[in-house]
């Protein structure tokens, strides 16, 4: 004599609508058909579920390679493969730093489809702010491309991103290095960095056809985003400018030194200094911050520094320390603007 298993969810119909009903919890879903054939289809299938759940993977997998091929042994290894593709520049030599992360041999060679949140959790456990950062746009190019037919880790259950605090050159730390260097290429590089605000290697492969001496301008195009920068210089640059360089690159060898072996020289000129918690990096910041407390326009201010989003120019003009000049002095030297200011209230509160 065989025994028939109990289905946890049974079927009734409510105006017209089909139901189904989980017997365990006793909640009641909408199978959103008025169809008898249809909602058994659907009730078998939600009862197949939990009877064999060991078998949902495999069907799941077997409808989807239908429409993709390759989802059946796409594994996240080619997935940082694709990305690092896609990338150029500096920007690329991240993702292959990136890709190279021993908290990724977790899920390096495991396919998508057969990833759990389990294993997201353990390559976030091993790994370290840059991990979290990287896992979250691998996953999310995974999941924007189609190979994943369900997010791994709900957009909740991400750990918080904390990265460590950066900071601003000072004025007086920028005097030191600048007293210390002995190299005339390295000090004035360093100076440039101070006045425009560049990147790195931006600044390190400008060369003496990026400047127009009619316009006193420097215009060049971003290594990491191909966006142009282009700043206006004054009295001050225009004195450094003469001492480089009149034709190709304004510092020569630097431009031919990688990224990395800049950030050590620098590192090292500190270190001799007693200097800690900046980079050359933080050139960037000392300028914006600077501009801000200068009352620069913003939008200016992300031209010169190639900035397209406003919340990235944000953070970095953050710690700026703006001290606001007396409302007296400020009415003294903006007379044209206030007296628009009248005109653009109502008659009750102009009294």
């Amino acid at each position: 004599m065989t025994t028939q298993m109990k289905n946890r969810f049974i079927l009734f119909q409510r105006s017209g609508i089909f139901y189904c009903e989980d017997t365990t919890t006793g909640k009641q879903t909408s199978l959103r058909t008025r169809d008898r054939e249809d909602a058994k289809r659907l009730l078998h299938v939600k009862n197949e579920a939990v009877h064999q759940p060991a078998m949902n993977l495999q069907i799941a997998q077997v409808y989807l390679q239908h429409g993709d091929p390759a989802l059946a042994t796409r594994t996240w290894q080619e997935v940082l493969a694709q990305i690092t593709a896609t990338k150029s520049g500096s920007t690329q030599r991240r993702w292959q730093i990136a890709s190279r992360d021993k908290a990724f041999d977790i899920i390096r060679d495991r396919k998508l489809i057969e990833t759990t949140s389990e294993h997201f959790v353990a390559v976030l456990k091993a790994g370290k702010v840059a991990t979290n950062v990287f896992l979250r746009r691998v996953h999310h190019y995974a999941v924007t491309m189609h190979w994943l037919p369900w997010p791994v880790l709900g957009k909740r259950h991400w750990p918080k991103i904390q990265f460590k605090s950066k900071r601003a050159v000072t004025l007086d730390e920028h005097q030191k290095i600048i007293a210390r260097e002995s190299d005339p290429e390295k000090r004035a590089y360093y100076e440039l960095l101070w006045h425009l605000g560049g990147a790195q290697t931006d600044m390190a492969r400008l060369t003496a056809e990026n400047i127009d001496w009619q316009q006193r301008t420097i215009a060049y195009q971003r290594c990491k985003t191909g966006n142009v920068s282009m700043i206006a210089f004054g009295n001050e640059v225009a004195m450094l400018l003469k001492t480089l360089p009149d034709k190709g690159h304004l510092f020569p060898r630097l431009a031919e030194v990688a990224e990395g072996q800049r950030s050590k020289m620098f590192r090292q000129r500190l270190k001799t200094l007693g200097i800690s918690g900046i980079s050359l990096h933080s050139y960037r910041y000392a300028w914006a911050e600077r501009a801000k407390e200068a009352g620069y326009p913003e939008r200016f201010a992300m031209q010169a520094l190639g900035h397209s989003s406003k919340a990235v120019h944000r953070a970095y003009a953050k710690k700026a320390q703006v001290v606001l000049p007396p409302l007296e002095n400020y009415r003294a030297t903006k007379p044209d603007f206030l007296a628009t200011v009248p005109t653009l209230l109502p008659e009750t509160s102009r009294n």
